[in-house]
């Protein structure tokens, strides 16, 4: 077959990777950098390797605590936890009171699918929480991945994700970032978690709700979106 032939579809391909090239690389590293991050993080884990950072920095929150900042962070901590399951059902109800299936189906996958792998990757990984001085919030679950972390981090990707079209997504992007580290300090703080456990459920977080994202908003689909039919 003459080359020629193929010449129109290879046009049209190139059109559309001119088109969509950088977002698809933007989608590859956004999923690929965070399961980068957990995998060397789960590799040293299951070898009960040390990293060299845990413990410093745990004594280190150590030597920073008092009354205030004890009533400080045992209240994120809550609200990392307690408070964002609240807040992640009551999004999603609200998302299906407005009949925005599509986004309330990506919020729903994205809180639920957080907590379930964070669950199975808590039992499969085993490891046991730091001992280094008895917490005033002591937990008894494993503790790798962090919940908290995951937790919050998998409400900041969403909510900032849905937000990045519109004039929203700045404050989101800050307001919720702020949140998931604070959280993620106030299991330093006090000393249920290393910070290896942070990073390891921030990771897997952003790397569930990305690819989460890319799935139910795949092709020209967007968030807020309309159509004659109605909402997306």
């Amino acid at each position: 077959m003459p080359a020629k032939a193929f010449r129109p579809g290879v046009a049209i391909v190139g059109d559309v990777l001119r088109r969509i090239g950088w977002r698809m690389g933007l989608l590859f590293a956004a999923i690929l950098i965070p399961l980068w991050g957990f995998a060397e993080l789960s590799d040293e884990v299951r070898e009960a390797e040390q990293f060299v950072f845990d413990e410093p920095l745990l004594l280190r929150a150590r030597a920073l605590s008092g009354p205030g900042l004890d009533r400080f962070f045992v209240w994120i901590s809550w609200a990392g936890y307690q408070g964002v399951i609240v807040f992640d059902v009551l999004f999603v109800v609200v998302l299906l009171a407005l009949r925005r299936w599509r986004e309330a189906t990506f919020a729903g996958l994205a809180f639920a699918g957080s907590a379930l792998l964070n669950m199975g990757a808590k039992q499969f990984f085993g490891r046991e929480r730091p001992s280094l001085w008895d917490s005033i919030a002591p937990e008894h679950t494993f503790s790798f991945p962090s919940g908290h972390a995951m937790g919050s981090i998998t409400l900041m990707a969403v909510l900032t994700l849905l937000c990045w079209r519109t004039r929203w997504r700045w404050p989101a992007l800050l307001v919720c970032g702020a949140f998931a580290l604070g959280v993620g300090a106030s299991r330093i703080y006090l000393g249920v978690h290393y910070p290896s456990d942070i990073l390891g459920g921030w990771t897997a977080g952003l790397a569930w709700v990305v690819g989460t994202y890319a799935a139910v908003f795949n092709g020209p689909r967007r968030p807020w979106k309309t159509s004659l039919a109605g909402p997306a």
